[in-house]
């Protein structure tokens, strides 16, 4: 089980044989130049990066070693893939209950992206409005597993997942007012939701959303 020592951290090169994807850079907490050094030396063993938490310096520091980086500014996310390519995977969707939930909304999209699926996005569909809701139904159960993202209350992922079959990943967000404890009100409904067919992930953690996303869809498709 190789890894290489790059001094500040242990880079697990073979993680990808054992879960189907290389190791991701968390970003909040690493210098320019770790981001640059660990970025350059993942890419040049397994073809492919993702870099969650960052922001344009991050950005900037990745792609002096991997000139093929993106960015995407909303969702913090900065990746670079040269693997040939495959067919996307169909069947996730990643709902937002409010604009204000992009972010993590964008999080999930673009992991889900880089793990091989094809991601329909259905923003600004929250229970305020509960006819968005309804308005967005068939596209809603079209897809094969959903990512709802909500702050607030957190009602949006058990309003959906009592009218589709598909699994919801629910992902609370830190969005709301001082009562909403930064996400904690939201997580809090969630895990009691009555809705079946509901898993939740941590406050915030679109990133963890759209692996679980990505591997059930992969795993639908047979890709697995």
């Amino acid at each position: 089980m190789p890894y290489e020592d790059a001094g500040d951290a242990l880079l697990d090169h073979h993680r990808a044989v054992r879960t189907g994807f290389p190791e991701v850079v968390y970003g909040p907490g690493k210098t320019p130049g770790q981001l640059a050094e660990i970025s350059e030396r993942l890419y040049e063993r397994s073809g492919v990066i993702l870099v969650t938490r960052t922001d344009a310096e991050g950005y900037a520091a990745v792609k002096s070693t991997v000139p093929d980086a993106q960015f995407n500014e909303l969702g913090g996310i900065v990746w670079a893939d040269r693997r040939p390519a495959e067919p996307a995977i169909d069947g996730v969707a990643v709902v937002t209950a409010g604009t204000a939930d992009l972010p993590v909304a964008e999080e999930a999209t673009e992991t889900a992206r880089i793990m091989g699926c094809d991601v329909v996005r259905i923003v600004d569909v929250g229970v305020a409005g509960l006819h968005r809701t309804l308005g967005s139904l068939p596209a809603l159960r079209e897809a094969k597993v959903l990512v709802v993202v909500a702050g607030m209350e957190g009602a949006l992922p058990s309003v959906i997942a009592g009218l589709v079959k598909a699994p919801v990943i629910a992902v609370p967000t830190s969005t709301g007012y001082g009562a909403s404890f930064g996400g904690l009100a939201a997580l809090l409904a969630m895990l009691n939701s009555c809705a079946t067919g509901i898993a939740v992930v941590n406050i915030d953690n679109g990133f963890g959303a759209g692996v679980m996303a990505a591997k059930i869809a992969r795993a639908i498709a047979g890709r697995d």
